[in-house]
């Protein structure tokens, strides 16, 4: 394993992110503080409690799974697209490392920038609700599995794409619609039995159900089948990663 190889891929993703400190950290901490006024405000007045915990904090584990998903996968997908875009990926691909060191190096970095934007995105909701969380080390588990799983996803994708309009199509068009339909604000126990049956087939319901017993020891899901979800999810895309480098499919041409 060539450590020096990947702390190099590391620290010069991680470097661009450090390089915008301000609007990283302060982007989210202003698009959670509205979705509180919004959601907290608005429905939570008009829903006092979901599962015997208030609005307010219900949403919470929602906002964070709906930040770490997106930028995981946007971080994993830009960083790995844009090598591709000035063809200094061919200097990886022909230097002494192998596929896994690669995709460490890069996946790693695009987990730790949403792994920070998650944990900011849970300090600013201590200024607006109370919060216990039930199962802190179920939760981290949860949250670190989430930026990984998401991260090789937006690795695959940034693969994939050839323009920068199709590095954020997926984000856009797929993934944050499935966090919002996926039980990220509201308890799909609430719904009509057949939107229940439906909203099961969404895998974010999985995650985000996880994520939220941890919070408050409650899912709407069984723990074990979110875990199952989870591993299935990372497992899948490391399977197709490997897949890419055995056969270069779009990195070689």
């Amino acid at each position: 394993m060539n450590l020096y190889a990947i702390g190099a891929m590391y620290r010069s993703e991680m470097s661009r992110f450090f390089r915008t400190i301000m609007q990283s950290f302060i982007s989210p901490v202003i698009s959670t503080s509205l979705y509180f006024v919004v959601f907290g405000t608005a429905i939570g007045s008009r829903i006092d409690q979901v599962d015997g915990v208030s609005y307010g904090a219900f949403i919470v584990p929602g906002l964070i799974m709906l930040a770490v998903m997106g930028q995981a996968t946007s971080n994993a997908s830009f960083g790995v697209f844009f090598p591709k875009f000035t063809g200094t990926i061919y200097e990886l691909l022909s230097a002494p490392v192998n596929f896994l060191e690669i995709v460490i190096g890069f996946v790693g970095a695009a987990a730790t920038k949403a792994l920070f934007i998650g944990a900011v995105i849970l300090m600013t909701s201590f200024f607006f609700v109370d919060i216990t969380i039930a199962h802190p080390l179920a939760m981290l588990a949860f949250l670190l599995l989430t930026c990984l799983s998401f991260a090789l996803l937006g690795f695959i994708i940034g693969i994939w794409a050839k323009n920068f309009e199709q590095v954020q199509l997926v984000p856009m068009l797929v993934i944050t619609p499935l966090v919002f339909l996926g039980g990220s604000f509201y308890s799909i126990s609430m719904l009509p039995p057949v939107w229940q049956v439906t909203s099961r087939f969404n895998p974010v319901v999985y995650l985000v159900s996880g994520f939220r017993w941890s919070f408050f020891d409650q899912a709407d899901v069984p723990v074990g089948l979110s875990l199952m979800a989870i591993a299935g999810f990372t497992g899948g895309c490391m399977v197709v990663i490997w897949w890419i480098f055995k056969t270069g499919w779009r990195i070689r041409s």
